[in-house]
């Protein structure tokens, strides 16, 4: 008890260490609905993940993931179901940055997508993982 009492400033800072370090593990799980590029190609490959690219035709022309579906985000609720019509697979929802991908992952999800997730960072962490683009 006397340790205790003698170092509690020790003891405090290797707490605080031990937090900072499972912050990332905890808020990552907590941000269910964010994927990082390596786990879109895992949900891709391994679960046959559908890619929605919801930025306007002409960003989506200039360059855009390999077999995505170009939805911009004002005709996501009227067009996704006509697109994606398996609502059990996994749906990646992808735009340049993410945001716009934020928007539609509530569009997706109140139309019964409950396996929708967004591309984190967009289509820039795609092209910054050193991943494929194509262009149209």
């Amino acid at each position: 008890m006397k340790f205790l009492l003698d170092n509690w400033m020790l003891i405090a800072i290797a707490l605080a260490a031990g937090g900072g370090l499972l912050w990332p593990v905890i808020s990552n799980s907590a941000g269910a609905g964010a994927l990082t590029a390596n786990g879109a190609v895992m949900r891709i490959n391994r679960e046959k993940a559908v890619v929605v690219d919801v930025r306007e035709a002409d960003e989506f022309a200039a360059g855009h993931i390999a077999a995505a579906k170009n939805l911009p985000v004002g005709q996501l609720e009227g067009k996704l179901a006509s697109t994606v019509k398996n609502k059990s697979l996994p749906l990646i929802l992808v735009c340049a940055t993410g945001a716009r991908a934020n928007k539609a992952l509530a569009t997706a999800k109140k139309l019964g997508y409950e396996q929708a997730e967004v591309l984190s960072g967009g289509l820039k962490a795609w092209s910054d993982a050193n991943l494929p683009l194509e262009k149209s």
